[in-house]
């Protein structure tokens, strides 16, 4: 039988080391009931776990489109079955364009218990019970806030959104995001949210693999136990395509600590910017010396073969 070599023993310390790390990490079940990927339909040309209304149009080698880049145009795109998860995450990619200098109004992502009801919030209906956000790319009236601007409102089923003056009023948190319209990089955004404790938003659309963080709540409102997953799009005189590229939504199983949650902040001129260490010092160094514990029994181990298969030899 042969015996792995020093440096080997090593690298399975590290692996081992790696391994005990990512069980300080939030751990991911995939919920299949609300992902959506390419083709999105099945033979018979439906979608078995989501349903779409209004001016939605499906391009099984590409897109969902909410909406064509043409004025007055409304689409919807919603779950057949509730997000009952208590802690979730929700993923999507996403794309705006289109090929006018004056483009509107934009998409919003839903986490409803109202489902597929056509409005002009964005293309679903006003009053919502739940969560919305608002990927808004037309500025109504904000006087001080760069558009496009993302923003979350909490509805409880009587709150209206305020069109004219683009859901100030309303607002739980947002930030703006210049560029994410005609990004360079496949453009997503990234809910992740624990019943009464975190909800946080982050956007890539700079670059590939680069997430900046929109906001990061404590305590949020709590959503409804029974909501469904949707997205939907608008556009008034002025116009832009839509698209829903893919869904990758996860049940989360286990909750981050204190330390690696943010602080709430909010500000309606680039929304808030709070970030929190991912773990303590303490626990890091105890890492580390359990770490090197591992090598020095690793060592003394092959030590100990290596000497014992040389006396075996003489």
């Amino acid at each position: 039988m042969r015996m792995p070599s020093f440096s080997a023993l090593v690298l399975g310390a590290l692996a081992w080391t790696a391994s005990a790390n990512n069980d300080d990490d939030v751990r991911r079940i995939s919920l299949r009931t609300h992902t959506l990927e390419q083709p999105y339909l099945d033979s018979e040309m439906q979608s078995r776990w989501f349903d779409f209304g209004g001016d939605t149009v499906v391009r099984a080698d590409s897109y969902i489109r909410l909406t064509s880049d043409r004025p007055s145009q409304s689409g919807w795109l919603f779950s057949r079955v509730p997000l009952t998860a208590t802690n979730w995450e929700v993923e999507v990619e996403f794309k705006i364009s289109g090929k006018n200098q004056l483009y509107g109004d934009g998409f919003a992502m839903w986490i409803t218990r109202q489902r597929g009801q056509q409005g002009d919030v964005f293309g679903n209906a006003d009053r919502f019970e739940g969560l919305g956000v608002f990927v808004d790319t037309y500025k109504n009236n904000r006087p001080g806030v760069v558009f496009p601007y993302v923003m979350a409102m909490y509805g409880d089923g009587h709150k209206s959104y305020d069109k004219s003056n683009d859901g100030k009023e309303g607002e739980l948190a947002g930030c703006s995001a210049r560029g994410i319209r005609h990004a360079n990089v496949d453009t997503k955004l990234r809910l992740t949210y624990f019943q009464d404790k975190q909800l946080k938003l982050e956007l890539q659309y700079k670059n590939e693999d680069e997430w900046t963080e929109c906001f990061n709540i404590d305590n949020p409102p709590a959503i409804p136990n029974i909501a469904y997953l949707g997205f939907s799009a608008e556009t008034g005189e002025l116009s832009d395509n839509h698209d829903i590229i893919s869904v990758k939504s996860y049940n989360l199983y286990s909750q981050p600590g204190a330390a690696g949650r943010s602080n709430s902040g909010t500000s309606s001129h680039g929304g808030s910017k709070h970030s929190g260490n991912s773990g303590s010092w303490t626990w890091f160094f105890t890492k580390i010396i359990l770490f090197f514990l591992i090598v020095a029994a690793a060592y003394v181990a092959f030590t100990a073969y290596r000497t014992k298969a040389r006396s075996h030899r003489f």
